[in-house]
């Protein structure tokens, strides 16, 4: 069974690895085995990338998703619009390109 360390032990190791200290260097200093420290970040990394999932969601990160949403929609109309005005008029060939 794996050891188990106290939660302020892989809080600090967090911190350090969030200042921006490598793994060896993190391990070294807190007496943790590197393999450790890698499993805690990963955990770390997975869990704040699926915190926002839910009922969780922050109304910011909500509006944030409708306003992509929206332009998604207008660019897809764009697009579609230009494809339609391409076959009608067709892009001039003979203009000389500007210098």
């Amino acid at each position: 069974m794996p050891k188990q360390h106290p939660s302020s032990l892989h809080d600090r190791a967090l911190d350090l690895l969030a200042e921006g200290r490598s793994v060896k260097d993190v391990a070294a200093e807190l007496h943790l085995s590197r393999p450790t420290v890698y499993r805690w970040r990963h955990a770390y990394a997975h869990l704040t990338a699926h915190q926002f999932t839910g009922r969780q969601m922050s109304s910011e990160l909500s509006a944030a998703l409708a306003r992509i949403a929206k332009l998604e929609s207008e660019l897809r109309t764009h697009r579609r619009l230009t494809e339609l005005l391409n076959d009608v008029v067709p892009p001039k060939g003979g203009s000389r390109p500007s210098r």
